[in-house]
């Protein structure tokens, strides 16, 4: 009997044990490093990587997807060292490939089991060799493991995704190389050089085998190898400066303590495995941009030129995706960096800023389409922009958009508009005026191509030439003035009932950027809580999606949840986009979405969890929801530090300064509330 007790106290302390052990007390444990790694579902990848850092270390796949890896791939070519992640055209970096071999160098490596999470990757082959990664900051650690000591690596030089790897130059002393390697940016649209400095913690010899390629063996036989790595965007003495002594561990907890302290700055609390979920797609929000200036200030603009500045500079933007989430959630939450990425933006203009890309970009990039309503939506959130400084640049900018393409023409009018807001802003009120009206001339364009619904390629993706989209997604692209658009379906009525059938055929795209903010734009009539409904549904409850980013509507529609925690986590063809998608989810969540890109204002919705806390510069904005149900999923009534709130909209002041937004929720919608205290933008629109 006795026995019996002490076997069964045994196993109650083992399995209990054993569930404090699996206990997620921390953020970073909450995150998948592999959602969206698999297939067409958001080209992420699993690599090693820092807070907006520019390494980024994961294995090559065969096959691979456009960051280099594929979750299901079991064929490992070797590891890469850059990536942007989420993005579109076959990707972009893959450089500085390194493979490990045992005896032969022509075996294959077959992925066996591998772990990962913020700022580290380990994988084990059946082979036997291990490979363990870690970053931080510009600095990385590479621990290798071999089943015996006959071991070496094969280096290539000259590997990049999508074909395009450029030029590099090198140079070997003893047990390092070090030197530069050019490469294509995504799309191929620019170039980008990354300065590198890789080095042995063993004598080691170098075996040349072709242009660009090495065998390198260990001197003396071993079974572990260590190589030591810092990059920069400067130079090489920079990259050698970051190379760290750490061991291994030691860096893993202080990547682990720096990603700790990013995804911290949001606290949820609520269903664990839609917290999991959350910082999970939080985690994408904060690769990118990239840090490129080192610890003095030194940095290299697009131009190549050096510059210095006494604060941190970025690159590596992809604006006209993510500027309508992911730029606008760092406004909220990270104000001290996203005043050096609004200068590094401004930055642009004043060296050369490309739609795209440079050929002599400090760091890999996409595209910088619609800087200018950031830098204005930046400056009424509080964030200092000199746009006197870089007034010509803007302009001359304004004078090259395309109107050319019914999207074109809408989207080059919200650039126009920002224009005009600017030149106010530095008092040049006349020439103001003239780009207000060029502005308005979105009409004309909107009533040539949008008004009429009953054309037969309405629904049709690329239709008259347009670049991502339909008419039906991009009629609603005229965030900038909304009392218009809505006077042009034929009023407040007719743009509802127009809303209400984009919705209800199911020909809103949530696998593209183009028509994102649709869901909140019921916010600007008097029937906010519909919106309320729709981001719900977008954000957690089953879809059906027709739309992808490589057909029309009717084939093969998704049906499913749009944000799911697996491998294949995000809607067939449906790029992450350098947090932009992520970003979306992350803003639903917290129970806020942005008004208007060039406006300080946020319209509010029931969030995924009782309660959200932003914790901004020491201070904390809590947003807390009474009679919480995942079927409540409307506001029934609102206040705002203790006192009623008769409106469903909060300024970025109200958010950043703390306090306490009390939501109570209902599975009926509350048709008074807000409805008499709308916010909604206008041309002659002079403040909030």
């Amino acid at each position: 009997m006795m026995k019996a007790i002490v076997l069964a106290l045994l196993f109650v302390l083992a399995t209990g044990w054993q569930a404090i052990a699996q206990t997620k007390t921390t953020v970073t444990e909450k995150v998948n490093v592999f959602l969206g790694s698999s297939g067409d579902h958001g080209q992420l990848s699993p690599g090693a990587s820092s807070p907006f850092g520019m390494l980024s270390i994961a294995p090559q796949t065969y096959p691979h997807i456009h960051t280099g890896y594929e979750h299901k791939a079991k064929q490992i070519l070797g590891f890469t060292h850059t990536r942007v992640e989420g993005v579109g055209c076959m990707g972009s970096g893959g450089t500085l490939l390194i493979k490990p071999f045992s005896g032969d160098d022509k075996d294959e490596l077959i992925k066996e089991q591998e772990q990962a999470g913020p700022g580290y990757y380990t994988i084990g082959f059946k082979n036997g060799i291990k490979a363990s990664f870690v970053t931080s900051g510009n600095a990385a650690v590479e621990e290798y493991r071999f089943p015996g000591t006959d071991n070496g690596f094969y280096l290539d030089l000259s590997h990049a995704l999508a074909n395009g790897f450029r030029e590099e130059e090198h140079r070997i002393e003893k047990n390092n190389i070090s030197g530069w390697i050019k490469a294509g940016t995504t799309c191929g649209n620019g170039a980008f050089k990354v300065y590198f400095f890789l080095a042995f913690d063993q004598d080691i010899n170098w075996q040349k085998i072709a242009e660009h390629k090495y065998i390198i063996k260990p001197a003396v036989k071993t079974k572990t190898v260590t190589i030591r790595l810092g990059i920069s965007s400067v130079n090489t003495d920079y990259a050698r400066q970051s190379v760290t002594k750490e061991n291994i561990q030691t860096l893993k907890t202080k990547a682990t303590t720096n990603w700790n302290k990013a995804l911290g700055v949001i606290h949820v609390q609520g269903d664990a495995k839609e917290a999991d979920l959350f910082y999970s797609l939080l985690y994408r929000t904060m690769q990118s941009p990239y840090r490129i200036s080192e610890p003095d200030g030194v940095y290299r603009a697009i131009d190549g030129s050096l510059q210095k500045r006494a604060h941190d500079s970025y690159n590596g933007w992809s604006i006209w995706d993510n500027y309508k989430t992911q730029l606008l959630l760092l406004s909220l939450i990270d104000p001290v960096r996203y005043q050096h990425i609004i200068t590094s933006i401004a930055d642009l203009y004043r060296y050369g800023k490309n739609n795209w890309a440079t050929q002599t970009e400090p760091s890999n990039t996409v595209r910088t389409e619609h800087a200018i309503v950031v830098l204005l939506d930046a400056y009424r959130k509080g964030y200092a922009v000199d746009f006197a400084g870089i007034k010509d640049s803007l302009l001359k900018e304004i004078s090259q958009l395309d109107f050319t393409k019914p999207d074109k023409a809408l989207e080059s009018s919200y650039d126009v508009w920002a224009m005009a807001e600017i030149l106010q802003i530095v008092k040049e009120d006349s020439l103001s005026a003239v780009y207000r009206k060029q502005a308005a001339g979105w009409q004309l364009y909107w009533k040539q191509d949008f008004a009429d619904l009953k054309k037969s390629d309405v629904d049709r993706v690329g239709a008259r030439g347009m670049y991502q989209g339909t008419i039906w997604q991009y009629r609603w692209f005229v965030p900038f003035d909304m009392k218009g658009l809505i006077a042009q379906c034929g009023g407040e009525n007719g743009f509802i009932d127009q809303l209400d059938t984009f919705f209800g055929r199911d020909l809103y795209n949530h696998a593209n950027e183009p028509d994102i903010q649709v869901p909140y734009m019921y916010n600007a009539t008097a029937q906010p809580w519909k919106s309320q409904a729709v981001i719900r549904k977008y954000a957690q409850d089953t879809v059906v999606q027709y739309y992808f980013n490589d057909n029309s509507r009717g084939i093969d529609p998704f049906i499913d949840r749009v944000y799911r925690n697996q491998p294949d986590g995000l809607i067939r063809t449906m790029d992450d986009d350098a947090g932009a998608m992520s970003a979306w989810y992350v803003l639903a969540a917290s129970g806020l979405s942005p008004a208007c890109v060039g406006w300080p204002v946020w319209y509010v919705h029931v969030p995924l969890f009782p309660l959200v806390r932003l914790d901004i510069n020491g201070k904390q904005f809590t947003v807390e929801v009474k009679n919480f149900d995942k079927g409540n999923k409307y506001i029934q009534a609102l206040t705002l530090n203790g006192k009623t709130l008769n409106r469903t909209w909060l300024t970025q002041e109200e958010i950043i300064k703390g306090g306490k937004l009390v939501i109570e929720a209902a599975p009926v919608p509350n048709k008074q509330l807000g409805k008499d205290n709308l916010w909604l933008t206008s041309l002659d629109k002079k403040d909030i």
